[in-house]
């Protein structure tokens, strides 16, 4: 039943990129507070493909946050023009971009962001409740989640009583949850030790193998290095974008 084949998905086989699903096109954010301006992406051109594998690397106040923030509709551009899926988002209302964040994106972020007080089952059947799914629905959902992070003998306890590298997989199965067309993840390993954070990454390779698409953003050059295609951004302009060999 959770064959991870719809939203364009591929059955589970990996056969290239298909259509574009995030066109960018002149991109700008201008933060202003008071007399101070700055200009945190200047004209981001940026066309990724379904069932690509991303990562947007950058140092610290290169623009790649904001981007990250702009391409999952948490912040809006202040200029140019973003398409997802061939649907205009400047413009969008706010029940619209909370449907969009809810149901067709995916977040994973450094801090986790799981709620302490609910165990990890609940943590990733949250998104699944606010969907309105029904019980049995919920429960075959969340176990087979469980299941392929490889932590099914853990989803009764709560964030504290994980390892960091097991507390990332429950935030990636609750990423999962709606099944997303798009995985956004915000330095997924940063708060990992190296041996943790190279099963994240094993396991972001994994969903890109079963048709997912996925953005990850990271300062480490040895964690792009593992994706399909690099963008490097520097002072709020692309300078880089390819291809792995």
């Amino acid at each position: 039943m959770f064959g991870f084949s719809g939203n364009g998905r591929k059955n589970g086989k990996h056969d290239g990129a298909g259509d574009a699903i995030i066109e960018l096109a002149g991109i700008s954010k201008v933060y202003e507070t008071g007399a101070v301006r700055v200009e945190a992406l200047r004209g981001i051109d940026l066309e990724i493909k379904a069932n690509e594998f991303v990562a947007v690397v950058g140092p610290s106040g290169s623009g790649k946050s904001t981007l990250m923030n702009i391409i999952g509709c948490l912040d809006t551009a202040s200029g140019g023009s973003y398409r997802l899926r061939g649907e205009e988002v400047a413009g969008l209302s706010v029940d619209r971009l909370a449907d969009i964040r809810n149901r067709r994106i995916g977040f994973v972020f450094q801090n986790f962001n799981l709620l302490p007080q609910l165990t990890a089952y609940e943590n990733v059947e949250m998104p699944l409740l606010f969907k309105g799914a029904p019980a049995k629905e919920r429960r075959e959902r969340v176990e087979a989640l469980f299941a392929q992070v490889g932590l099914a003998d853990r989803m009764l306890h709560r964030p504290t009583e994980l390892s960091g590298g097991q507390t990332q997989r429950v935030a990636i199965a609750r990423a999962l949850a709606c099944e997303p067309d798009i995985i956004l993840a915000d330095e997924p390993t940063g708060n990992l030790d190296t041996a943790s954070g190279g099963d994240i990454i094993h396991l972001f390779s994994e969903l890109w193998e079963k048709g997912h698409t996925l953005i990850l953003i990271t300062h480490d050059p040895a964690i792009a290095q593992r994706t399909r295609r690099t963008v490097r951004i520097q002072d709020g302009t692309i300078t880089e974008d390819r291809a792995a060999a």
